[in-house]
């Protein structure tokens, strides 16, 4: 009687078991935050991740997007992936800064020669190898496993900028790095920093007269409202970092490291054209809405002003942004 009870019950245990497929069984859904809106590259890049993530993995990992700064700033959310409270962080190069100052050399002005350049540097393997050896160099808690953009950056208000000097006194708001503090007063204007969800306020206040960045972030925070003239002065890269919180990755198997990793190069290779498909769409769109847009921009001031500052910033950054950017200018 003992040894059929004890029969009975190691086969339910077994159909237990059996009814628990390995994707419920072992099934990781993991946080992802970022500060812009779904329809942004951030976005795009998120939703790429997730979809090669799912399907490398069989469905068992997946992610749980935190858009529009719901989990915090960029500075904020950079902290909490390297604390483990955010398993992977999309954010700006630039805010990156904050916790690697080197990597403030993607914000050079003038160091990506086009759109088509600024797509190949990301999906360049020895920027990509590089620019993780810059990240590892200081960060700690967290590292980086992947590039990706939201297009050139270009600046907006009130007025047009159609060359450096309509800028001259001009209170600008801008990332908060070396290189902007040290660019836009060499161009006569006055830096602000602020969180980027403070912008619009500051626009319509006119605690700032102007702003900084991507066509679609324009677009999508509805920045047109308070700055209704965009001049397209393509003066920056908007890039990004993806990283993943060593809480997370310590925890995974290698095998699980391999689709993580595998996905994040899903990122970094497809992310930045689909980032500028998007800058045009946006352009093409505010164009309809009624917005001024300056595409005539006398670009040479501000170039010629940038030039000689890029190395001397690159190395007062250090040497693993002097590498970054002798990489950046060598991809043809």
């Amino acid at each position: 009687m003992l040894i059929r009870k004890s029969m009975t019950v190691a086969v339910l245990l077994l159909t237990a078991a059996a009814a628990l497929s390995p994707a419920t069984a072992q099934k990781r859904e993991f946080s992802f935050a970022y500060d812009q809106p779904k329809q942004s590259g951030y976005g795009i890049g998120a939703a790429m991740f997730d979809k090669k993530l799912q399907e490398l993995s069989k469905g068992t990992m997946s992610i749980n997007q935190y858009p529009s700064a719901q989990l915090g700033t960029e500075a904020q959310t950079m902290q909490k992936v390297q604390t483990g409270d955010i398993d992977f962080v999309i954010l700006s190069t630039a805010n990156a800064s904050t916790a690697q100052p080197e990597s403030g050399v993607f914000s050079l002005h003038f160091i990506f020669r086009d759109e088509a350049h600024a797509i190949k540097v990301l999906g360049d393997a020895k920027v990509i190898a590089a620019m993780r050896e810059l990240y590892a160099a200081k960060i700690k808690g967290a590292h980086m496993i992947a590039l990706g953009s939201q297009g050139l950056r270009h600046m907006y208000g009130k007025k047009a900028v159609e060359k450096v000097a309509d800028i001259k006194g001009v209170k600008m708001r801008v990332q908060a790095t070396v290189t902007e503090d040290t660019l836009f007063p060499a161009y006569g204007a006055q830096v602000v920093h602020m969180p980027f969800g403070e912008v619009y306020t500051a626009l319509q206040t006119g605690v700032t007269d102007m702003a900084e960045n991507g066509i679609n972030n324009y677009l999508v925070n509805k920045h047109y409202e308070p700055a209704p003239v965009l001049s397209l002065t393509e003066h920056e890269a908007n890039h990004s970092a993806l990283f993943v919180s060593d809480k997370v990755w310590s925890s995974l198997t290698d095998e699980q490291k391999k689709w993580v990793q595998a996905a994040a190069d899903e990122v970094s290779k497809n992310e930045p054209a689909a980032a500028f498909k998007l800058e045009h769409e946006a352009l093409a769109k505010l164009e309809k809405m009624g917005v001024k847009i300056v595409k005539t921009v006398d670009k040479s001031g501000f170039s010629q002003i940038s030039k000689p500052i890029q190395d001397k910033l690159a190395k007062d950054l250090g040497p693993n942004a002097v590498k970054v950017l002798e990489l950046v200018r060598n991809v043809q």
